[in-house]
């Protein structure tokens, strides 16, 4: 079943802790579908009238927002052996190299890479835990953390909102035609994106990839 059709026969109420709880553990340091569930929570709320879309971003934005701080407190704690252990349990998510791209990111960019980490799946796992265990000093996570979980979550409601309400009336006057536009220009986005991204991966793979050691010069024996 389709995330938004298993939403549909979930009160209200429990959509609201669902979305917290689940954009909570992500940020917590937990590899979870947050984003997916709040679109799909924020694209039904368009469509039916007891689901609010206020309450809805307030309640992302407060379950990113704890998330964070509580990955951070556990990634200060737990420091490096922390980053080993969660490489074990999901390889896939907290390998050494997205550890490493991931620090690069917050050696290069500090507190704003948890501001603009709620951007990026793999950072927004990645930011709690890691500014605690680099030691970012407290009130630098927390002024991110806070912009970040307001702007991400509060702006990703508002926006999937506005948008599936303009959607519904667009489509009710050009049917499946449109719908079909739609797709089609959702799939060619995200297949550009990836290129792109795997284009950028490429690059960074080969600025790291160690030069090929110089043959020697073969010294003319001597008379």
């Amino acid at each position: 079943m389709h995330v938004q059709e298993w939403l549909e026969t979930v009160p209200a109420v429990s959509i609201y802790a669902l979305v917290g709880v689940i954009i909570g553990l992500e940020s917590l340091g937990i590899p979870l579908p947050g984003e997916i569930v709040l679109v799909s929570a924020a694209l039904l709320s368009s469509q039916h009238g007891e689901l609010n879309p206020v309450i809805l971003g307030i309640c992302a934005t407060a379950g990113a927002i704890i998330g964070d701080s509580i990955g951070y407190a556990i990634g200060r704690k737990g420091g490096r052996p922390l980053l080993a252990w969660l490489e074990r349990k999901f390889p896939k998510h907290f390998s050494a190299a997205n550890v490493g791209s991931a620090e690069q990111s917050f050696q290069k960019w500090g507190m704003w890479a948890v501001f603009f980490g709620r951007f990026v799946a793999l950072l927004r796992i990645f930011a709690g835990p890691l500014a605690g265990v680099l030691r970012m000093p407290y009130w630098k996570f927390l002024i991110a953390n806070v912009l970040g979980g307001i702007v991400w979550a509060g702006g990703t409601t508002a926006v999937i909102y506005y948008i599936g309400v303009v959607a519904e009336d667009w489509l009710k006057r050009f049917s499946y035609f449109g719908l079909a536009i739609a797709v089609l220009i959702g799939v060619g986005s995200m297949l550009l994106v990836k290129r792109r991204a795997k284009k950028s991966a490429a690059a960074r793979e080969a600025e790291h990839r160690p030069e090929p050691a110089a043959e020697p010069v073969p010294v003319p024996a001597a008379d």
